[in-house]
């Protein structure tokens, strides 16, 4: 994402922790704007050109406007993913 949880540095980063705390979704997150190379990296990788992504066990699910529309289609979609309560931490993981 850009920025972090805390402090989302767009709109999409900014819906996309909102989406994922509304559903209690435990994530991590990357700052995807300390590293160029990761930046560059992640999105021929994923082959995703924007940001957010959320990844989940290693696959790329989508960003923001995919995930809505799959919590909007289907209210399940995004709580087979729920562990527990938002924990939000600052280390690199999965980018959201």
């Amino acid at each position: 994402m850009k920025g972090t949880p805390k402090s989302p540095l767009c709109r999409f980063s900014r819906r996309m922790v909102a989406v994922l705390n509304e559903h209690d979704i435990k994530y991590d997150s990357f700052n995807i704007l300390v590293d160029k190379g990761v930046r560059e990296g992640l999105k021929e990788f994923g082959d995703w050109p924007t940001f957010p992504q959320l990844w989940v066990d290693g696959q790329l699910v989508g960003g923001l406007e995919i995930v809505r529309e799959e919590v909007i289609s289907d209210a399940n979609f995004i709580r087979q993913y729920s562990v527990g309560k938002a924990v939000v931490t600052e280390k690199p993981a999965v980018c959201a």
